[in-house]
């Protein structure tokens, strides 16, 4: 089968590897698309050292299962694998699990035309969603979930809060999706580049997309701060912009430098929360948001040939792509 293999620093190869071969609870899927995601460019930018090249990375997808239950129909694979017998599991926070697994880090990736998966964790789609958007699956969990965090601790609705997203790749435009479909109204999105701005005006109305250089909401005026970056200049940039009381929601991994202020935080009694993935719930609602159509418009994805994907990370790092792209193995 063809596979897109992560090589090196920077370097990716398009191989023949062999099929995969299924364990116990496990189902070969035929894969159709896979969404490039930030952490697969993390990993690429050789940051993660828990992805080890080479590698078939990739964990936003969508095939149809060649077994099981779901045999011959499309469903969407949730990449997080977890025991199902620890307490975490148990109280359904299956994300928190100490033996949790994940596609494409020490799990077979979906740059492939085909993986396996644990059949328990297969979703299937229903007849009104496209397999483009249901890539998007795993990403629009990752922003329920913290959606959610955020709704359980703010004090006043979603609704009647000032919401700043910091990030207008797909996690940012997708939060800012998740939050808009919430009802609020004063929403703004923070991107330094010029035409992604124009991009998340159009793919989510109503939002303020502000070049965070020059411009922007004042400080300590946001409720709600989502930091889907996860750098020091944006954990700075969170810690001005909260307002007293209000809530930081750490979505990115970029790197562990410093930039909160912690001083501030405590005297303000300002909440931070880091946020990770999310669970079996929050998937399937994930997927029913996408079916319900909140994506709207489209312009913000581009679907692009599994033969594309090496150049897609490289047009990625040099910020010639758009916030997100879809590889599609046909």
């Amino acid at each position: 089968m063809r596979a897109l293999y992560y090589t090196g620093t920077m370097q990716s190869e398009l191989r023949d590897s062999p099929e995969p071969v299924p364990g116990e609870g496990q189902v070969v899927v035929d894969i159709s698309h896979c969404g490039i995601c930030g952490s697969d460019m993390h990993a690429w930018h050789g940051h993660d050292e828990r992805r080890i090249p080479p590698l078939i990375l990739g964990h936003e997808s969508v095939g149809v299962p060649r077994s099981g239950t779901f045999a011959g129909k499309r469903v969407a694979i949730n990449p997080l694998h977890s025991c199902g017998m620890c307490r975490h599991c148990q109280s359904g926070n299956d994300h928190l699990c100490p033996d949790r697994q994940m596609m494409s880090m020490n799990l077979p990736g979906a740059y492939a035309e085909q993986t396996v998966a644990a059949e328990r964790n297969l979703y299937l789609l229903d007849n009104a969603i496209s397999n483009e958007d249901a890539a998007l699956a795993e990403p629009m969990a990752v922003c329920v979930h913290a959606v959610e965090v955020a709704r359980k601790t703010e004090r006043r609705p979603i609704s009647e809060s000032r919401c700043v997203v910091l990030g207008g790749g797909a996690i940012g435009v997708l939060t800012a999706l998740v939050v808009a479909d919430q009802g609020c109204k004063d929403l703004w999105i923070a991107e330094p580049n010029a035409q992604r701005r124009d991009v998340l005006e159009k793919a989510c109305p109503g939002v303020k997309a502000y070049d965070p250089m020059s411009g922007g909401p004042e400080a300590s005026s946001a409720d709600i701060v989502f930091d889907a970056v996860g750098m020091g200049i944006t954990r700075k940039a969170a810690s001005e912009l909260v307002m007293p009381g209000g809530t930081i929601l750490h979505i990115g991994l970029q790197d562990s430098n410093e930039g909160l202020d912690t001083r501030r935080i405590t005297l303000q009694e300002i909440h931070f929360s880091g946020t990770y993935c999310y669970t079996r719930y929050d998937f399937a609602a994930a997927l029913k948001l996408l079916t319900r159509g909140i994506i709207g418009n489209r312009e913000w994805i581009e679907v692009r040939p599994l033969e594309q994907g090496a150049q897609s990370f490289m047009d990625i790092h040099n910020g010639e792509a758009p916030p997100k792209i879809i590889l599609s193995m046909a």
